[in-house]
């Protein structure tokens, strides 16, 4: 059955190539490109961040954005006003665009049950 693997040595080194594409291809899809996808989410968070902002450190500190520079921010944390500078690579999570994202997508599954009934009462 798989005597064209071995019959012929070139045909052998195009199997090999082949195989080796196809791992590269696997590899690019299941590893690299799910990587690039997530950087880019997050310096799309940290170019968003701006005064007020609900947000979380990498090192845990929570606070609220009371300043924003170029490739740094300053937060606010607690009510004793403790105001601490941070890179922006120090931003782990922004918790007001993670709301306000999570009420967008319930808006657009409600406008969806909307329209789906619309339809439905149609016929």
């Amino acid at each position: 059955m798989f005597n064209f693997l071995t019959a012929d040595p070139g045909a052998s080194m195009v199997t090999s190539l082949i195989m080796m594409v196809g791992m590269f291809a696997l590899m690019y899809f299941m590893l690299i490109r799910p990587e690039n996808k997530r950087k880019k989410k997050e310096e799309e968070m940290r170019a968003a961040l701006k005064s007020g902002d609900h947000v979380t450190t990498i090192g845990g500190v929570k606070g609220v954005v009371v300043d924003v520079k170029e490739d740094k921010f300053v937060l606010e944390t607690g009510a004793d006003r403790v105001r601490i500078e941070f890179s922006k690579f120090a931003l782990s999570e922004n918790h007001t665009a993670s709301a306000q994202e999570a009420e967008a997508a319930k808006k657009a599954k409600e406008q969806a049950a909307k329209e789906k009934a619309a339809k439905k009462a149609e016929k």
